[in-house]
């Protein structure tokens, strides 16, 4: 039987590991071979990311802890596993998503991104989610697009002008 304060340690493991990701994603693990669980966790190592089982309670209480989080509590329940996306916020759908092409387990349950809840059903979008740079980055692009453009065309306008005024001085003289 755990301790509290080993109940704590995990809780405060869970804290920490909230405190520095994006989101989470909850597959329900059941009816999954120790094989399949193996073959997984690897595809999400090789990615910089981990596949836990923890307990849902323990789970609730970090999530209470750090606050922001109330919107997921319903679909923990059963057993789950979590993912903690990084900066790459898609990343786990992705890798979940090509898993589930060949395996029938773990069942998706839902995420939680940057405070918004997302179910079962949304799995294939979130896997074509982009990361936060390549967004600013669009952003970014979409913006000094016009500034480029106007300043082109105030180069190309203000030469013309320049151009015929002096061929206008030109003449004159």
């Amino acid at each position: 039987m755990a301790t509290k304060e080993s109940k704590q340690e995990v809780v405060n493991e869970i804290v920490g590991i909230l405190k520095n990701s994006g989101g989470v994603y909850v597959a329900d693990y059941k009816g999954i071979s120790v094989k399949q669980v193996s073959a997984m966790r690897e595809a999400f190592r090789k990615e910089g990311l981990s596949y836990k089982v923890y307990k849902n309670t323990l789970v609730k209480r970090a999530m209470s802890e750090v606050g922001g989080y109330d919107d997921i509590f319903p679909i923990l329940e059963s057993q789950n596993g979590y993912i903690f996306a990084g900066e790459e916020l898609g990343k786990p759908a992705s890798i979940l998503s090509e898993f589930l092409k060949t395996n029938k387990f773990p069942q998706f349950k839902g995420a939680l991104i940057d405070g918004a809840l997302y179910d079962s059903s949304t799995l294939e979008a979130l896997s074509k989610m982009k990361t936060k740079n390549e967004i600013l980055g669009e952003i970014v692009g979409l913006l000094l697009s016009p500034i480029t453009t106007v300043v082109g065309a105030l180069q190309a306008q203000g030469s013309n002008i320049v151009g015929a005024l002096k061929t206008i001085a030109e003449k004159e003289n």
